[in-house]
């Protein structure tokens, strides 16, 4: 037997149920990517204090190595690319990226392959070892490093070699080969100490976005916009509506009735002056909560302009229709263009699937 409420209905049940599944699909599936960043970064951390190297680990490499080297990480199938023009690059730095994309195997604009092999990351230099010869990169001659944010190409630059030229690792491999190749600078300059304060504090960011289990929905917290097709945007257009038509129909004037003319015609002499009958007093007008267009919620977001949210309350996806995984986003809240909120504001193809922005919310 379905469970009704007071007045014999079901519908209130139903919202409830679908509401509880809703919140607990989001809530999982952001859940499951908090979990997969926390275990790389940690798994990160755990490499950069036991990363050593050995001389034993380059055996069976066309490599030679020089005393007191040692090799820390080797991957086949990269490409040596070069620049076409000439170039400035940023100076090496030691920042880990917080949160990588997700990265294409593509060439960027005005880079070319020129050789293929094994790549090899030492505690002194980068080399690849191609099938036209080897190339190196020592961190104590270089002056410039560039890692492109959407394809996993790498760009050096050394003091002695006036040609700009890098790296096309495979994209599986990109993410770890960067991390390396920033310890081993790192070590070059004796400050992998700072690296690894670098990864403390992004564990802790991490730690204070743990995803909060939601709140259980009740029945009676269901409102009656929820009976509605369209929900709450339904409402708010016949609301729209029922302020607008009246206020049209009493600023037309209306069209005389036969008895009206018949008489304004039938008595001859002067006409007397046309009194306008006077208006009854206005009545107050209501005040109303300034949205901008957005639905009415408790929270106080709205469309008008303030600060952006980016820690957006618990309720939100109760008052706004909130994208699929809506708690896996890292960026502020927006509205996408299709009607629903999204909190990727300010990320790479926001509203991504979504038609894109439509506009901000604020608080």
């Amino acid at each position: 037997m379905a469970m009704t409420d007071s007045t014999g209905s079901t519908w209130r049940y139903t919202w409830a149920r679908q509401q509880n599944e809703r919140r607990r699909r989001v809530f999982r599936t952001a859940e499951r990517a908090w979990r997969r960043r926390d275990d790389e970064l940690r798994r990160l951390r755990a490499l950069a204090v036991g990363l050593r190297g050995s001389a034993a680990a380059g055996g069976g490499l066309p490599l030679a190595l020089s005393p007191g080297e040692s090799v820390l990480w080797t991957t086949p199938g990269v490409q040596l690319v070069e620049l076409r023009h000439t170039t400035v690059l940023p100076a090496p730095d030691l920042v880990v990226e917080a949160d990588p994309g997700r990265l294409r195997h593509r060439l960027p604009d005005g880079v070319r392959v020129t050789d293929a092999g094994i790549a090899v990351v030492t505690n002194r230099r980068l080399v690849l070892v191609g099938g036209r010869g080897r190339r190196d990169w020592a961190y104590g001659k270089m002056t410039g490093l560039l890692h492109d944010p959407a394809a996993p190409v790498s760009l050096v630059q050394v003091l002695d070699r006036r040609q700009t030229s890098g790296l096309l690792l495979p994209a599986g491999v990109a993410t770890e080969f960067r991390f390396v190749l920033t310890l081993a600078f790192a070590d070059a300059i004796e400050q992998r100490p700072a690296v690894l304060a670098q990864l403390d504090e992004l564990i802790a960011s991490h730690a204070e976005a743990t995803p909060f289990r939601p709140e259980i929905a009740t029945p009676a917290q269901a409102r009656i916009s929820a009976r509605i097709p369209g929900g709450r945007r339904t409402v708010a257009v016949a609301a729209a509506l029922t302020l607008v038509v009246p206020a049209v129909l009493v600023e037309s004037d209306p069209p005389a009735s036969p008895e009206v003319a018949a008489a304004a015609t039938a008595a001859p002499g002067p006409v007397p002056a046309r009194t306008r009958p006077s208006s009854p007093a206005p009545s107050p007008s209501v005040v109303r909560e300034r949205r901008c267009g957005a639905p009415a919620n408790p929270m106080g977001y709205d469309y008008c302009g303030g600060e952006r949210v980016r820690k957006p309350d618990h309720r939100v996806c109760d008052w706004f229709d909130c994208v699929p995984q809506f708690w896996a986003g890292r960026g502020y809240l927006v509205s996408c263009r299709d009607g629903a909120v999204s909190l990727t504001g300010g990320q790479p193809k926001p509203c991504a699937g979504h038609d894109g922005v439509r506009r901000t919310v604020h608080h």
